[in-house]
């Protein structure tokens, strides 16, 4: 019966790591840039670069491919989004036209679908490997 109790705490606990790394990551890629361009013509744009969300993308690819090998389905999508959800929210919420929300829901219907879909290619290829094991060369 204890056992059956404490099975719940390693999906949590992964859950709340994957959340911490994803808003460091967001923190460490995209926190740090908060003006936008403005450009010959007049027009802005910003206040990130591509650059910036492609390294923080592949940069997260990183912790949610492991813990989809390790089984932690839950950790790579609830805790991924959740950390990128929040962190969206936080650095957005100053917004005074309220629009901010709509990205913060784009942040968070992206990252749920895209690490779903991760740890699903994960899950089954790791699931592939295990019935041909004669695959993989010695």
């Amino acid at each position: 019966m204890r056992q059956g109790l404490l099975k719940p705490v390693p999906q949590l606990l992964s859950i709340l790591v994957l959340a911490g790394v994803s808003a460091a990551m967001w923190a460490a890629w995209l926190g740090w840039d908060q003006h936008r361009d403005v450009q010959p013509d007049g027009s802005t744009t910003g206040p990130y670069e591509a650059w910036q969300v492609i390294g923080l993308v592949l940069t997260l690819l990183v912790p949610v491919c492991w813990a989809a090998s390790r089984c932690s389905i839950a950790g790579a999508v609830l805790g991924t989004t959740a950390g990128l959800t929040g962190a969206a929210f936080y650095d957005w919420s100053d917004d005074a036209s309220g629009l901010f929300m709509v990205g913060v829901l784009l942040v968070m219907v992206g990252s749920l679908g895209m690490t779903a879909l991760v740890s699903a290619v994960i899950t089954t290829a790791k699931r592939a490997g295990r019935r041909h094991p004669e695959a993989i060369p010695s």
